[in-house]
């Protein structure tokens, strides 16, 4: 049914990923398909780490990048992919999905507070705007 599935993370929050892995882990199993975790770069990090600068955009994204492979690594799953992607965290997202033609998302998401429901929560914008479907886990 899924031969592609995409489980987004943020590098800096473990707690928010570490179940949403082991599902995407485990679906990759059931259906004999790839894996591949992803993060983002975001703009504002961008902007603020990097100052725009290539190079220091660059390291920012070669940084990231290793600190993912390192967790597929400790991960242990055979033939887990990675992808950084950049700018806001559902385009990002989007943007890798459509890049490595998921067609499963698997991913956190939080108990909505009030500045979710005021501003609208990456999850929310993911689930609306994918092209594939997308499975939120909830820790």
């Amino acid at each position: 049914m899924y031969s592609r599935i995409l489980v987004p993370i943020d590098l800096d929050e473990p707690n928010s990923w570490g179940k949403a892995v082991r599902v995407g882990q485990a679906m990759a199993e059931a259906f004999d398909a790839s894996l591949t975790l992803c993060t983002v770069v975001p703009d504002k990090v961008a902007a603020i780490e990097a100052q725009w600068s290539r190079l220091s955009y660059q390291a920012l994204l070669d940084k990231a990048s290793a600190k993912l492979a390192l967790l597929a690594d400790d991960l242990g799953a055979n033939d887990l992919g990675t992808e950084v992607g950049m700018g806001n965290v559902t385009s990002g997202v989007l943007s890798v999905a459509e890049k490595i033609e998921a067609d499963l998302i698997v991913l956190s998401s939080h108990r909505p507070k009030m500045k979710d429901w005021l501003i609208g929560a990456n999850a929310s914008r993911i689930v609306r705007h994918a092209s594939c479907s997308v499975l939120v886990v909830r820790d």
